[in-house]
């Protein structure tokens, strides 16, 4: 009997294209990843809630533009939007993050994306600011809708009517970078601890609802400084009265800061922190 070995030439071939490297994995993963928030490139369900959300949104826009047109009256500041935006976003997050990131861990691709260039870190941050970006058109998009209503529907001196409403519309985009900054960290950590989106969208919406009536009643209970300090129990009143502290009081920050602004500012930045640096440390763990 014949012992001979015999390799057949099936046609395979080395590549010998452009190898792009990292830093287009990383723009990919980007792209792809914002595309995915918002449904795109994918079936009709895919865009159902994302888009009901951005409805929503863009809604409250048209009917802010329309009291300010007829009474000259403001439904609601700039910065105001993303306060009233609160729970639409927090759904938002609640599906959204989920999506980018539990799809990947339930069919184990991650092995897939760290065999190329791309690191452990990379995808986790890249994850981070298309989630960010998401957020962050949500919010701002119809901010920037209201501005153009508004602004260019006045009767005379648009020019200087404009330049008012610029003056009112670069904090309310501020705002919306805070929140999406701040509650895309904390939502994508949560979400990344399970390869389950139903578990992952609970965990989101548990941390920002569970949150909400401890500082109701730490407010109903404590004395002068613990009513201050209250709102740093949930992520989403501890932002609102960090941009309390850059800007000013607005009518919808709620309870004044007292003399507490900077522990709000501190508290946020810590949140942000923690909340990357866990997210990091998740993502070396998971794909070792």
């Amino acid at each position: 009997m014949s012992t001979e070995s015999v390799i057949h030439d099936i046609g395979y071939q080395r590549y010998t294209g452009a190898r792009l490297g990292r830093g287009h994995a990383i723009r990919s993963l980007y792209v792809h990843s914002v595309r995915a928030a918002f449904g795109i490139g994918r079936g009709a369900k895919a865009k159902i809630f994302p888009w009901l959300i951005i409805g929503i949104a863009l809604a409250f826009a048209l009917i802010a533009i329309a009291v300010k047109s007829i009474t000259q009256q403001e439904l609601v500041s700039y910065r105001g939007f993303a306060n009233s935006m609160s729970y639409p976003v927090m759904m938002f997050l609640a599906i959204i993050a989920p999506e980018l990131v539990s799809r990947d861990l339930r069919d184990k691709t991650l092995p897939l994306y760290f065999s190329r260039p791309l690191r452990r870190s990379d995808y986790a941050l890249t994850k981070l600011a298309s989630l960010m970006t998401a957020v962050l058109l949500l919010l701002g998009g119809p901010q920037l809708l209201i501005f153009i209503g508004v602004a260019f529907s006045a009767d005379k001196d648009r020019l200087s009517y404009a330049g008012t409403e610029l003056s009112h519309l670069w904090p309310g985009l501020i705002s919306s970078l805070l929140y999406a900054f701040v509650l895309s960290s904390l939502a994508l950590l949560v979400a990344s601890l399970t390869s389950r989106r139903a578990f992952g969208a609970a965990g989101v919406v548990a941390v920002f609802l569970i949150s909400t009536p401890i500082v109701g009643i730490l407010i109903a209970i404590g004395g002068p400084v613990l009513r201050h300090l209250a709102a740093l129990a949930n992520p989403m009143t501890a932002t609102r009265q960090t941009l309390q502290w850059f800007f000013g009081a607005d009518r919808n920050d709620g309870i004044p800061l007292g003399g507490y602004g900077p522990v709000y500012g501190i508290a946020i930045l810590a949140l942000v922190i923690v909340c990357i640096s866990l997210l990091l440390v998740r993502y070396r763990k998971v794909a070792s």
